[in-house]
């Protein structure tokens, strides 16, 4: 089959620039522009109404822009009918003929293509191997399992060997385990086939988990764009700071020097941080490098180079498995949460005083943000 020849790394397959697309006053994509490379796993995240599914339909076919352009390997695809974009779909319903047997449920797009018998039965029996599912041929969609019958829509997508495979929340109706199961089933898919795939998601987990980039959505806009680890561990802006995973937020003032005030007290921060003295800071700290010690530990801990300690209240702590987490409270009323291993042994308790501690390096520094970014969603 083409799709297992492994494409050229790093070159651009989609181009998609200055894309729009309005519904009357509402502009659901805005001024979007993005390059995403062929052969690689790109994940769209973002809220309900953010732009990912529309864009995603907007490359399918599905949706007309308002203005812009989509491009794949330099063809533009604005005005071409979405049967002709060599492009797959799947979607969150399976959308299966319930009369058809897996076979030929698989088999239907090479039958409308007209392609002969021999050559169709060839190419499914593939794709029946590669999802795993030879022994179920003959069963109807009714007979099988929502993993199984997502699987016979993957292979649907991919039996006419299409250059890109969009998938738009395909596992958001199977539960965790399942899920996980075919998130993994998904990744292994991937690298067999080197297809180009791009995959709509809300689930932040489900993302970080499949993606080799993840474009993450706020308004129509792509603000943030990277691979999981960059992304989380240097989050461009706040509110990618405050959508993918948890996150400490400080809000100080720049003092010069690497320095800032935070509630009267003075921190460290990064010496690569650019501000100027006297400029609002918001400072991000995620929880699992942060630390919080009873007093006494604090007392018997010297602070080491190059970090901060400030006081807190301990208001909840929750055991998690295999990890456990701590809020606490400020005195200036800022809320912190410390995560560690359950095999750590943090041994603290609501209404215990304590010493929350983070390097100055592990602190995120932002000169501009504004309230609605810290907030999920």
């Amino acid at each position: 089959m083409n799709a297992i020849l492994k494409p050229t790394p790093h070159t651009t397959l989609v181009s998609l620039r200055q894309l729009n697309k309005h519904y009357g006053d509402f502009t659901a994509v805005d001024n979007l522009s993005l390059e995403i490379q062929d052969g690689e796993f790109l994940t769209f995240l973002g809220s309900s109404g953010s732009g990912k599914s529309t864009t995603l339909s907007m490359l399918a076919g599905f949706e007309t822009p308002s203005s812009g352009e989509i491009e794949v390997a330099g063809r533009s695809l604005v005005n071409v009918p979405p049967h002709k974009r060599d492009i797959g779909m799947v979607f969150q319903r399976y959308s299966l003929f319930p009369h058809m047997s897996v076979r030929d449920n698989i088999a239907f797009p090479l039958a409308i293509r007209k392609l002969p018998a021999a050559e169709r039965d060839k190419r499914v029996n593939a794709m029946l191997k590669l999802v795993q599912l030879e022994a179920f041929a003959h069963r109807r969609p009714a007979q099988l399992s929502g993993g199984q019958q997502q699987r016979v829509a993957i292979a649907r997508a991919l039996v006419y060997e299409p250059r890109i495979l969009l998938m738009d929340e395909p596992l958001g109706a199977l539960d965790k385990k399942l899920r996980e199961d075919l998130q993994d089933e998904l990744r292994h898919l991937h690298r067999r086939l080197g297809i180009t795939i791009v995959y709509v998601t809300h689930d932040q987990e489900e993302a970080m988990r499949l993606s080799q980039r993840i474009a993450i959505f706020s308004h129509g806009k792509v603000v943030g764009l990277g691979s999981g680890v960059e992304l989380y561990q240097n989050p461009p802006n706040a509110f990618v700071a405050s959508f993918l995973g948890n996150s400490n937020f400080l809000q100080a003032t720049a003092t010069g020097n690497a320095g800032a005030v935070f509630e009267g007290q003075p921190v460290s921060i990064r010496p690569q941080a650019q501000t100027g003295s006297q400029q609002p800071l918001l400072l991000m700290v995620r929880p699992e490098k942060a630390l919080a010690l009873s007093q006494a530990a604090a007392a018997a801990t010297p602070l080491p180079p190059g970090w901060n300690e400030v006081a807190a209240t301990v208001s909840e702590v929750l055991f998690l498995g295999e990890s456990q987490t701590c809020s606490a409270v400020t005195a200036g009323g800022t809320a912190l949460t410390v995560k560690a291993l359950s095999a750590s042994g943090m041994a603290l308790t609501p209404g215990e005083a304590v010493r929350v501690r983070w390097a100055a390096g592990d602190a995120c520094v932002y000169t501009e943000w504004a309230a609605a970014d810290l907030k999920k969603g």
